[in-house]
């Protein structure tokens, strides 16, 4: 919805997917995690690696090691791009890690989207297809969401309808563009 209305959206999980994707990451979690950790088709399996790092803190903080400077190498790249065309107003670091990675430092606003637990649960379950108590495993190796709901600038519910939410997003973004003096 932000990049409707302007925004350039630069999109951490998809840049982690490519990065993890890549030969050199790639080799590095096959001498890790051994074979096993790629699909059929070679590619690499997330289902897989998501059930090493959400178990297990120390490979967790060892994949983000190696994936997070490679993701930030490409955020920089895209912010540069950005940055470079005048349609695009505002940018927008879409991160589930921003206050973790720090990434907050380098926002003039946060928007913090909130829906309900049940909520949550259903949609990673059908949308994502992720086993059932994954979300709240994944919730545990994070930031309390209560505190990314209190540090945020913003809150946008995201418990109602798309047009309520597409409303709230439309005001937040209007608010930031005019505190930033954007057009």
């Amino acid at each position: 919805m932000l990049e409707d209305l302007g925004a350039g959206v630069i999109a951490s999980d998809a840049l982690g997917r490519i990065e993890i994707d890549s030969e050199e990451v790639k080799a590095t979690l096959r001498k890790w995690w051994g074979d096993g950790i790629l699909a059929p088709d070679g590619a690499v399996d997330r289902r897989k690696v998501a059930s090493i790092i959400f178990r297990d803190q120390a490979q967790r903080h060892r994949l983000e090691a190696l994936l997070h400077p490679r993701v930030a190498v490409r955020r920089a790249d895209m912010l540069d791009e950005f940055e470079s065309q005048p349609r695009v107003r505002i940018v927008v670091l879409d991160s589930p890690l921003l206050y973790e990675a720090d990434l907050d430092l380098v926002c003039d606003a946060v928007i913090f989207v909130d829906t309900n637990r049940e909520s949550r649960k259903l949609r990673s379950e059908k949308i994502r297809n992720w086993p059932a108590g994954e979300v709240e495993l994944r919730e545990k190796s994070q930031q309390p969401l209560d505190i990314k709901r209190a540090r945020a600038d913003y809150v946008c519910d995201n418990n109602s309808t798309l047009a309520a939410l597409r409303n709230q997003v439309e005001r937040i973004y209007s608010q930031i563009a005019s505190e930033a003096g954007v057009s």
